[in-house]
């Protein structure tokens, strides 16, 4: 699927509040490819006495089908986010000149892996995707399967709180997110577009990855927002469920396929597994 994607898994079991020590994403990554997978057992706690010095909760998303956010932490998590990454992108020239983004070459294989027991029940699973940006490029490194409730053309983050604070607390970009479509082909419904969009407006380079195992034809599909067509035609939307959108003014796709993804079988992942 995406070359030679053989990874070194190492199974860590994490009970302590964030970070875990094992994780440093400015490391170079290693000569073999390898993955750790954290299994989080325990909800985090208020997130409100974290140091100023760090980045706010870097995750304005993962509602994954439109949640509203009633819980207050989550929302001022939101709302800081927005704050700081706005200022940051303002005087960051080269965060609109992102040429391409590496992704780990065993991530979408170990997230079918991750995913294997709703799939066989016919129910969606959903994941959030962090990165790190470094010299204008971003390093997809990180995998995020938040607790959820699925059907089968639908998947709902819930305990957000826990994604914030994993990517406060290491400073990553919310750079999209990665669901499956147990038994329909490869391509994003409506609401998948509404979900890219509360990614993309805050990240404009971040992506969506629809995992269809049972599509002959495209076992997944890399995707983004035309810009500025889809994401004016999504700002514009305020319908929910399983909709129709308007056609593009020039004719032009609502969405498209990601061209700037590159698979690196050695770069290193991090799954955090919150189920």
């Amino acid at each position: 699927m995406a070359g030679e994607t053989c990874c070194k898994i190492d199974v860590h079991s994490v009970t302590k509040y964030f970070p875990s020590p094992g994780i440093s994403f400015l490391q170079p990554p290693p000569h073999e490819p390898e993955t750790s997978r954290f299994s989080v057992q325990n909800a985090v706690d208020d997130q409100s006495n974290s140091s100023s010095n760090q980045q706010a909760a870097s995750k304005h998303l993962k509602d994954i089908h439109m949640v509203r956010y009633e819980n207050p932490k989550v929302a001022l998590l939101i709302l800081n986010f927005i704050f700081v990454k706005c200022i940051s992108f303002a005087s960051n020239d080269e965060y609109y000149a992102l040429p391409h983004h590496f992704l780990s070459g065993c991530l979408m294989e170990d997230f079918l892996t991750a995913a294997r027991e709703n799939t066989q029940k016919n129910l969606e699973t959903c994941g959030v995707l962090g990165a790190f940006l470094k010299d204008g490029t971003f390093y997809i490194t990180t995998l995020i399967i938040p607790k959820q409730e699925a059907t089968s053309d639908s998947c709902q983050a819930v305990n957000e709180e826990e994604i914030y604070a994993i990517q406060n607390e290491e400073s990553l970009f919310p750079i999209g997110w990665i669901h499956t479509h147990p038994s329909q082909s490869c391509f994003m419904s409506s609401i998948d577009l509404h979900t890219q969009y509360t990614y993309q407006v805050m990240v404009p380079e971040a992506v969506g990855i629809v995992m269809a195992p049972t599509d002959d034809s495209r076992k997944y599909g890399i995707f983004r927002l035309s810009d500025p067509d889809g994401m004016s035609i999504l700002r514009e939307c305020h319908e929910m469920g399983f909709h129709t959108h308007r056609e593009t003014s020039n004719g032009s796709p609502i969405y498209e396929d990601s061209t700037n993804i590159i698979f690196n079988p050695n770069l290193r992942l991090e799954i955090f597994d919150l189920r």
